[in-house]
């Protein structure tokens, strides 16, 4: 969360006010209110050969894999994000299959709307600017994770009647 000391629209020092029934910090001056909403961003499942390809983000440690993530552009709607977001981070053209849900991820003052894609067969060539590893991971051991898009794969996994254990993320 960006920390606003100062109003980005006429430079006055901001004070702590009660606005849309919070305490939240704004401008006196300009009645500049800074509101900290979450901000949208995409998850893919991405289903491919009977397997689910999961991702390694630099810095996560080695045992952490995740779901392909990554922000909304001007003028994109979530579906062609999620689409974009799976061929540029592992190469993979995709086909969108169905939305899974909305998920809170309030660690990092997101909003993840997650979706079901198949991917065609092909390499896969990770953007290894973003990313640190790929593995993919037979449906039927895939088990979701006690964090954002781990609830998201749960729900997937439901939706075709896979019934799994959550594990707690660590």
């Amino acid at each position: 969360m960006p920390t606003y000391r100062f109003c980005p629209v006429c430079a006055t020092a901001l004070v702590p006010a009660i606005h849309g029934g919070k305490e939240r910090v704004g401008c006196p001056s300009c009645g500049w209110v800074f509101w900290d909403n979450p901000v949208p961003v995409v998850a893919a499942i991405v289903e491919r050969n009977g397997h689910v390809l999961l991702v390694r983000s630099h810095g996560w440690p080695e045992t952490w894999y995740g779901l392909v993530t990554g922000f909304l552009e001007k003028k994109e709607s979530p579906a062609e994000a999620a689409l974009r977001e799976v061929e540029e981070e592992t190469g993979l053209k995709a086909e969108m299959g169905a939305f899974i849900g909305m998920y809170p991820f309030e660690r990092m003052n997101q909003i993840i709307m997650a979706y079901h894609v198949t991917a065609h067969a092909g390499d896969i060539t990770l953007d290894t600017e973003e990313l640190a590893g790929y593995k993919e991971v037979p449906l039927e051991e895939v088990t979701p994770w006690a964090a954002g898009t781990g609830y998201a794969l749960r729900d997937w996994l439901r939706s075709r009647g896979i019934e799994r254990e959550v594990r707690p993320f660590s």
